[in-house]
């Protein structure tokens, strides 16, 4: 009996804790829409819009929709979905390889370690300063040029200065993408999202900027806080980090500084500078020429030849280094063509033109004011299914605009919410392709920033409400 008592007694004390609820990996999350997006196939109507090129974009012809075949989803073609996503999706996966590649490349040359402890010499005591200041040139950056993908290397740069100057990851990271999404978001002057819904729209192009500059300066100054408050934080106390325990990056980082700090010698120098001119022929490839993945990858790859004869890394160490930096993306990038099945389910099953033309339906009969928050909200849905801004622009514009028209809401209001929506949707949706490979650089997981950014996100999508509501009630044009 005493035996007994005393088993049911360790019994008691071996009972384990309650374990805490995970959010699921990344990948299970987008299998799981995928799964969702096949259901829909079956009960959703099939129908279609018809297109035309505009710009080199297939442009859906507002009045035109109309039932067409059905073709539901069977588990056999939602799962060749995925492949097809990865060849629709195929040019960023590659780019997001090559970046990778390159910078493998450049962090064989110790260039970047270098450079990193010299300029967090210089800004000892200054340290909060290295956040504005970036994230006010990201911005500019997202609102003038709409720098998405291109934005990805500057991961690989700036997460080591943050890291150097005593913060985590997710200060770095965040100083490239909550920066550059508030550019981007505000898109006072982005011809990749602004400027193609307003033409599709029948809008000046750029016309009523005045708003979009102080959105930008509001959305500029709530996410520089944001990040610059945490940063203050985390200096003080390390532990009260998000990615504290699993900030692997920051501890690679941080274990290759041990010791003497390296010397800034002028091989580093030269390095530094190829990339610094790699950064300048991008930004003019880009506004002056048109550049896009392909020229951007070639640049990229030219890049890493260079800096690994500089260096002298010799033709087996440059190619082994390629190969090392390219292993380090292979989440991210597959990441970009599972999320791309998505569409590719949607799509194959004839169903997407008729959810917008659902949702278009729904807006039509609220109230004006009501019905041009949910135009944002419409976008927001739109924007993770389709993660590209001009793909979206050419999407839902043709359709929204004279949508606008009739329920007394002016155009060029349906165009902000549509920005608003792409913007804010890209800093969490794990559909947006340049996000995730943007995390994988940074080695964050999706999880860990949504439990982080998630308050600024809120405050935005108020900060969205309020100027949309406004702009409807000024008639904003």
């Amino acid at each position: 009996m005493e035996q007994a008592v005393t088993t049911m007694s360790d019994a008691k004390v071996q009972t384990p804790r309650r374990r805490r609820l995970q959010i699921p990996h990344v990948y299970v999350i987008i299998l799981g829409i995928i799964a969702l997006a096949a259901i829909l196939t079956h009960f959703i109507p099939a129908g279609a819009f018809d297109r035309v090129e505009i710009a080199g974009r297939d442009t859906v012809v507002e009045g035109t929709y109309h039932p067409v075949d059905a073709h539901p989803a069977t588990p056999w073609t939602a799962l060749t979905a995925i492949y097809n996503g990865m060849i629709g999706a195929s040019g960023i996966v590659f780019y997001i390889f090559i970046i990778g590649a390159s910078f493998g490349v450049l962090r064989a040359t110790g260039a970047i370690d270098a450079g990193v402890s010299a300029i967090a010499q210089k800004l000892r005591g200054r340290e909060i300063l290295f956040i504005p200041v970036f994230m006010t040139l990201f911005s500019l950056g997202g609102a003038m040029l709409g720098l998405a993908e291109e934005s990805i290397m500057y991961i690989a740069i700036l997460v080591p200065i943050a890291v150097a100057l005593g913060y985590d990851s997710i200060v770095g990271a965040a100083v490239v993408l909550l920066g550059g999404s508030a550019g981007f978001t505000a898109a006072f002057m982005n011809p990749f999202t602004v400027g193609i819904a307003q033409g599709l729209a029948g809008l000046p192009i750029f016309s009523g900027i005045g708003l979009r500059i102080t959105l930008w300066a509001v959305l500029l100054t709530l996410s520089t806080t944001f990040v610059m408050l945490y940063a203050r934080r985390i200096k003080k106390d390390p532990a009260r980090s998000v990615l504290w325990g699993a900030d692997t990056l920051a501890e690679e980082i941080r274990t290759q500084s041990v010791g003497v700090a390296p010397v800034f010698t002028t091989r580093h120098k030269t390095v530094l500078l190829v990339l610094a001119a790699t950064l300048v022929t991008l930004a003019v490839g880009v506004t002056a020429f048109g550049w896009f993945l392909p020229e951007l990858s070639a640049l990229f790859i030219l890049m890493g030849i260079l800096v690994g004869v500089i260096a002298r890394l010799g033709a087996n160490g440059t190619a082994e280094a390629f190969i090392s930096g390219a292993r380090e993306m292979v989440m991210g990038a597959l990441v970009v063509g599972l999320a791309y099945g998505i569409l590719v389910v949607f799509q194959d099953g004839r169903i997407l033109d008729t959810l917008l033309v659902g949702l278009a339906s729904a807006i039509s009969a609220l109230p004006g004011t009501v019905a041009a928050v949910g135009m944002f909200f419409v976008q927001g849905l739109i924007s993770f299914l389709v993660p590209s801004g001009s793909g979206q622009a050419a999407l839902t514009m043709p359709i929204l605009a004279p949508l606008a028209d009739m329920v007394g809401v002016t155009r060029q209001t349906a165009v902000l919410a549509y920005q608003l929506a792409d913007g804010i949707g890209n800093m969490v949706f794990p559909t947006a392709g340049f996000f995730m490979a943007s995390l994988a650089v940074a080695r964050i997981s999706w999880s860990k920033w949504v439990k982080w950014v998630w308050p600024l996100l809120l405050a935005q999508t108020i900060v969205a409400v309020l100027v949309i509501a406004i702009a409807h009630m000024i008639g904003y044009k």
